[in-house]
């Protein structure tokens, strides 16, 4: 396959550059090919502030990739409309555009988290009032935290890489913490 597959932006909204994506597989000898190449497909929320890709997802662990279960069930999630943040019982793999100045509400995922900035800084802010800044490269790992990120330039996009695992319920002296999606997710509950 050559690059003509890279005709539009898929919904694209900030400045920074369409990603894409390679699936691989097995030919019928056994041999590694990319059986799919495709741009990320991108959902904006928060009013263009704020744009979600999901490049993959998995539904359960340990992963079944025999004659492309794996595949055949990210399509399904996608299609269902009822992907949450998390993926109850899989993972949920996910890139994340933030706009100028913008903070995204405080919010709890049930789920452990590996946060990467591929672009821009990132403040990361817990609910205690800790703030950490994030530069390109930073990993943050949100174990189930209460927390927000905040986009601190106000002339340029910011991006984040984002891998959620679901988990076993959280329990913290004594109470149980759950998904709290805050006021301004705009998407379902993840139902775990």
């Amino acid at each position: 396959m050559g690059s003509s597959y890279r005709t539009e932006d898929n919904g694209k909204i900030s400045n920074l550059p369409q990603l894409h994506r390679y699936i691989t597989g097995h030919n019928a000898e056994g041999k590694a090919i990319v059986q799919s190449q495709n741009d990320f497909e991108w959902q904006s929320y928060a009013e263009g502030e704020l744009a979600f890709s999901v490049p993959y997802t998995t539904s359960e662990f340990p992963v079944n990739l025999n004659k492309d279960a794996d595949v055949a069930e990210h399509k399904r999630v996608l299609e269902s409309g009822t992907l949450g943040l998390v993926n109850p019982r899989g993972t949920v793999f996910r890139c994340v555009d933030f706009a100028p100045g913008y903070a995204c509400g405080m919010h709890r995922t049930q789920s452990i988290d590996y946060g990467i900035v591929l672009e821009g800084e990132v403040d990361m802010v817990l609910d205690s009032g800790e703030v950490h800044p994030l530069k390109r490269g930073d990993v943050a790992i949100q174990r189930a935290t209460q927390h927000q990120w905040v986009n601190k330039s106000k002339t340029e996009w910011a991006r984040m890489m984002f891998v959620l695992q679901d988990c076993q319920p959280l329990v913290v002296g004594g109470q149980e913490y759950k998904e709290d999606l805050g006021t301004n997710s705009g998407l379902p509950p993840s139902g775990n």
